[in-house]
């Protein structure tokens, strides 16, 4: 049975999986989200076994309705390859009394490569399939990992372009050093001057401007979006949900059907949400425990039922999370109306006009599956040495609030169930943040003495991805104010 995309906005004609991906955001700016969340075909015993790539076939054919099979299987393959450095793709760790999904094996050491690996294959099968002749022009801001994953994604991938946004200075310095080396004639990275809501509201502002649409398509080019608002992001999220429970049944670290929690440190709501979905697929999940850092305006919904982007912005060591206006909450908002798009699209109005949107007791009544937390900077830190000293394992500073978050929901529910923490990053990516949590002392180090003092106390090698950019040029400086975002995209693109 084909599953069809609908925009949260409205109630037009849908369209099928790879017309979604392709079109990233729908014309009337909503999301477009599946007419129904599929069940998975086989039973949690019988994924047991499988490996990473089996699961993700069986897992993404569900939603992927008009790709066929062996294509789905070439796009799987090209993606979950050598460029992890671990067959598993996403081991799960057990340290100080949770399970860390480590989702950080990839070629640009964060979570975003478990699906940008694979999106610039599902856009260019999608691409074949609908006769497009265009260059598709992918157009994404970064709160610092989204980039550089898909800058590597879709580098050099013929009949592509990828124009990259930035906030200057809210990124860590890895994270910048990443985006600004990366090679490609086909890749353009900019920092703009402001956070990162004005680079995703500045592309989405752009995404709407039919004026620059035509003025695109005239010059041989179509948009197209890798941040998470594709559903092409978030279907490959949706896996390692699905495979991490699978592993501890597995590994006989739980029984088949019993429990488990969840906890993931959020910004965008796209990671978390991907496992709402794995929830509704099937996968025994209990509670989904949102972490947020000091930018808890997702902490203060989940309290409240009050939206409020009207506060102040904080810069923290989790950069990934410092973010006021969460895209994907919109899927899980137009789920909680009863799909009532004219609804939602209200609630998403005063949030551009007001800034601020509430919902009603009902929709709140409806995300009683959800624990809001959220954890300072010093009790990030604090968390970081804290699991450190009691076992040797070190976190980054997104998965610290995580873990922070989940002994705080332990201390506050005495809820012992089974937890899955998605571990978004590696500790190399916030190397002056993780070690001088660990021991003031450090930050008299550079970033990249810091990067091998850390390679010997975690007893780890040091990745690919960190060794590639200690000496690689940069090749990218553009800096712009938020209102030349379209000026700096057709001088890129000759228009």
């Amino acid at each position: 049975m084909n599953v069809q995309y609908y925009s949260t906005r409205s109630t037009g004609n849908p369209v099928l999986a790879s017309q979604a991906i392709l079109k990233g955001l729908s014309d009337d700016g909503g999301l477009f989200v599946p007419d129904h969340i599929p069940t998975l075909e086989k039973s949690m015993a019988e994924l047991a076994g499988q490996t990473y790539q089996e699961t993700a076939l069986d897992v993404m054919k569900l939603f992927l309705t008009d790709f066929t099979e062996e294509e789905l299987k070439h796009c799987i393959e090209s993606a979950y390859d050598s460029k992890f450095d671990t067959e598993v793709i996403a081991p799960l760790v057990e340290a100080d009394g949770a399970y860390y999904l480590e989702l950080f094996h990839g070629a640009t050491i964060a979570f975003k490569d478990m699906a940008l690996s694979i999106l610039p294959h599902l856009m260019i099968t999608a691409a074949r399939k609908n006769q497009i002749r265009n260059d598709i022009v992918i157009l994404t801001a970064t709160s610092g990992d989204t980039g550089k994953a898909a800058l590597a994604g879709f580098a050099d991938v013929k009949g592509t372009k990828i124009i990259v946004f930035y906030p200057k200075n809210g990124v860590s310095p890895i994270q910048e050093k990443q985006m600004v080396t990366q090679k490609g004639d086909n890749t353009f990275v900019v920092g703009i001057h402001g956070n990162f809501d004005d680079a995703q509201t500045g592309v989405k502002n752009i995404f709407n401007d039919r004026a620059f649409a035509k003025q695109m398509e005239e010059g041989g080019f179509q948009f197209s979006s890798a941040n998470s608002i594709n559903i092409g992001r978030l279907v490959p999220q949706i896996v390692y949900y699905v495979y991490s429970y699978a592993q501890l049944l597995h590994s006989g670290k739980i029984a088949d059907g019993e429990k488990i929690n969840v906890v993931v440190p959020t910004g965008n709501f796209g990671n978390i949400l991907a496992a709402h979905y794995a929830k509704q697929m099937g996968v025994p999940i209990e509670k989904l425990i949102c972490a947020s850092n000091e930018n808890k305006v997702l902490f203060d919904f989940f309290e409240t039922g009050v939206y409020d982007r009207n506060r102040e912005f904080h810069l923290t060591s989790s950069p990934s999370m410092d973010i006021l206006i969460s895209s994907n909450l919109e899927r899980l908002i137009y789920e909680i109306t009863g799909r009532n798009a004219e609804e939602n699209a209200k609630l998403m109005k005063s949030l551009t006009e007001k800034g601020v949107y509430e919902i009603s007791p009902e929709m709140k009544e409806k995300l009683k599956e959800f624990f809001g937390g959220f954890a300072t900077q010093q009790e990030t830190a604090d968390q970081i040495r804290k699991v450190y000293e009691d076992c040797g394992y070190i976190l980054d500073t997104h998965t610290a609030v995580a873990s922070s978050v989940y002994e705080k929901y332990v201390a506050k529910t005495a809820d012992h169930t089974p937890c899955v923490i998605a571990s978004t990053a590696s500790p190399f990516k916030f190397t002056r943040s993780v070690m001088t949590a660990i021991d003031a002392s450090y930050d008299k180090m550079s970033d990249f003495e810091l990067v091998d003092e850390l390679s010997k106390l975690g007893n780890v090698k040091i990745p690919a991805a960190i060794e590639e950019i200690k000496s690689a040029p940069v090749r990218h400086d553009t800096v712009c104010e938020k209102d030349e975002m379209p000026k700096v995209i057709r001088e890129f693109l000759g228009l």
